[in-house]
């Protein structure tokens, strides 16, 4: 290997070294998920990519995955979570169902949230409670709850408690890290299959069919 040559591979090799950090930067990255806080819509060990960009041109829109940082921990720097309330929106928790008054309206309307499995469906709770919650959404701040409704700690309990002085039923738009964007499954290489080793369930991938978002 000559002069050029090595100059051109440092060359080459710097180039995609650049490249992988504006992508990793400022596009997409992978994300590994740990728990079942999203089930059964994703579970535990899989790969998802995020998308950083969406959000720089558009804002979050109700029924998407979002990563965000709850500031509640140093061990636990991000949640994923579905956006259920937007900016301006009422959402209100009432004998195990959710319903929602977008800005402008005058009645709550039931939410049928399909991507629920059976557990989970119509059996919201605030602090194991049918009692009404209600919540009103200010600007820049968005309500956002898991899919395993029983089994996780989202926006009811203020992301781990109320009682803490400074946590709140809500996010800020600045909290917002990524948007989900493909879901690539959990690949065992044991047993060379997509099945979760601790569930035994089939991950492989949904790619665009994944329920990121949702259209009500």
């Amino acid at each position: 290997m000559d002069k050029k040559d090595i100059i051109d591979f440092f060359k080459d090799l710097i180039f995609i070294v650049v490249v992988v950090v504006v992508i990793k930067t400022f596009i997409a990255m992978p994300f590994q998920i740990n728990g079942q806080s999203m089930y059964s819509s994703y579970y535990d060990k899989e790969f998802i990519i995020v998308d950083r960009l969406t959000y720089s041109f558009v804002e979050p829109k109700r029924w998407d995955v979002i990563v965000f940082k709850p500031y509640i921990s140093d061990e636990r720097k991000y949640f994923l979570k579905r956006i259920i309330g937007i900016p301006w929106d009422n959402i209100k928790i009432e004998n195990w169902k959710i319903y929602l008054k977008k800005n402008g309206e005058i009645n709550y309307k039931e939410l049928d949230e399909k991507y629920l499995n059976p557990e989970n469906k119509w059996f919201t709770f605030v602090w194991g409670s049918s009692e009404m919650h209600e919540y009103s959404i200010w600007e820049w701040q968005y309500y956002v709850l898991w899919d395993n409704r029983n089994h996780s700690t989202d926006a009811r309990d203020c992301f781990s408690s109320c009682a803490i002085i400074g946590r709140s039923f809500f996010i800020n738009k600045s909290d917002i890290t990524w948007k989900l964007f493909l879901d690539l499954g959990y690949f065992n290489i044991k047993t060379f299959s997509f099945i979760q080793p601790e569930l035994w369930i089939d991950t492989k991938p949904k790619f665009f069919n994944s329920p990121s978002s949702f259209e009500y």
